[in-house]
Formats: C-alpha cells, sequence, structure tokens
C-alpha cells in the first residue's frame, strides 16, 4: 500500500490519529491481512527517519467494516495514560450511523445487557439484567436524529459504554439496524467491501502528556450515501 493513502488527521510526539478506511484491519488477526497498526508504524518510521522498531501502542479499536477515528500512542507514557482514560469511560466517543428503519423515538438513551460469542463473533443484546447471562455486561449508549433523506436516517450515537458491537446490536434491538450490518438485521444487498454506515467521527479527552482539551474529527467517506447529508455539518 502507498503509506500516502493514510489518512492522518492529527499527530504530536505522543498521539497519532488516522482516519480509518472501511474493510481495514486496526490489529492483526487470523486473517493475515496487514493492520492498520502496522501501516501507521511503517509511517512514522519513513516520516522520520527511524531505524529499528518502531513503538506504537494499541490503545482502543473500531471493527473492520467500520471506518473513522483511530489514535494510538507513540510513547509508552500516552499509552499507559491513555487505557486509563478509556478503561474510566473519560474518553468521550461520537459516531454517526444510517439507517433504514426510522426509530420511534427522535432521540433518547438505550441499555441493554450485552454478551459475545467470540467464535461466531457476534453480540446479543438482552433488555434487562433479569433476563442475561451472568457474563453480560451493561452497555449504554444516548441517540439522537440528525436527518433523513429518501429512505436513509442519520442518527449521532454517543456511547457511554464500549462493549464489542454495541452500537450495532444495540441499534437493531431498538428496530434500527445500520445500513450495510447483515450479521444484524440489515436485509439489503450487501455494500461494496461489505461496508456498514457506521462511522466514528470524533474523540475528545484531555490530552494524556500535554493536559489540553483536545478533539479529533474524522470526516465520513465520499460515497453518494453519505454525500446525501453532506449540508447538516460544517466538518464533512
Amino acid at each position: 500500500m502507498d503509506l500516502r493513502q493514510l489518512k492522518i488527521i492529527y499527530e504530536d510526539n505522543h498521539l497519532i490519529a488516522v482516519n480509518k478506511p472501511v474493510g481495514w484491519l486496526v490489529q492483526g488477526d487470523q486473517t493475515g491481512d496487514t493492520p492498520l497498526l502496522d501501516y501507521v508504524k511503517q509511517y512514522i518510521k519513513v516520516k522520520y527517519k527511524k531505524e529499528g522498531d518502531v513503538f506504537l501502542g494499541l490503545v482502543h479499536r473500531i471493527d473492520r467494516p467500520v471506518s473513522g477515528v483511530v489514535v494510538f500512542a507513540r510513547t509508552s507514557k500516552a499509552l499507559t495514560r491513555m487505557t486509563k482514560m478509556f478503561k474510566e469511560r473519560s474518553v468521550k466517543k461520537l459516531y454517526w450511523a444510517v439507517t433504514l428503519d426510522r426509530p420511534n423515538e427522535l432521540e433518547g438513551k438505550l441499555v441493554h445487557w450485552l454478551t459475545k460469542n467470540f467464535e461466531k463473533n457476534v453480540a446479543r443484546a438482552y433488555p434487562n439484567e433479569r433476563t442475561a447471562p451472568n457474563s453480560a455486561k451493561k452497555s449504554e449508549l444516548s441517540y439522537e436524529l440528525l436527518a433523513t433523506f429518501s429512505s436513509n436516517c442519520l442518527l449521532e450515537v454517543k456511547p457511554t459504554t464500549g462493549r464489542p458491537h454495541q452500537i450495532r446490536v444495540q441499534l437493531a434491538k431498538m428496530g434500527s439496524p445500520i445500513r450495510g450490518d447483515r450479521k444484524y438485521g440489515y436485509k439489503g444487498k450487501p455494500h461494496p467491501d461489505n461496508a456498514i454506515y457506521l462511522h466514528a467521527r470524533a474523540l475528545s479527552f484531555i490530552h494524556p502528556v500535554k493536559k489540553e482539551p483536545i478533539k479529533i474529527w474524522a470526516k465520513v467517506p465520499k460515497d453518494q450515501i453519505w454525500n446525501e447529508f453532506k449540508d447538516i455539518h460544517s466538518y464533512f
């Protein structure tokens, strides 16, 4: 891959953030495909003419069919502090999702108990703790309908917790599966690269070293469906 294809959206001595395209792995898995982590290491190695191995810490992940902000740590100090912030939920996450089914309420909060079958790579949402297995974890998010165009609805989603497939399974449980997400109830044809229309729009946090507030935005992919909503936000 040409490293110029990497969309670097923030960079300093401690952190680097990338707008991940649909279909790219963040971290290596059994497929053997080169992950974003390795591409960013190579970018740093080339740009700064570093010899030997490049340190790059994995702070968080987003799913392969999801696009948007991914932050890596360039120092061990930043990695330790960012990992702690994610664990303590002091990093604020904002997503956009496109659905075909409009939610009954224009905005609201969703609370479910989630389990994950790692062999099948699928999550399941239960409506309350009483009906859920002991292994289930409480999962919360808030959503707001931003716009509708033709048959598509654009939702802004703010997850409080960070469970695997959380947004995907909770929106599906609400009756609004994400466009393209056939794993969680979307009935239409698959999109190119098996894309689902879920995009990590922004991360907000206090810089782990500089102690300054920071917000990193990622533009949505350029395609016909996302372009339907290009007039609703100044940073598109």
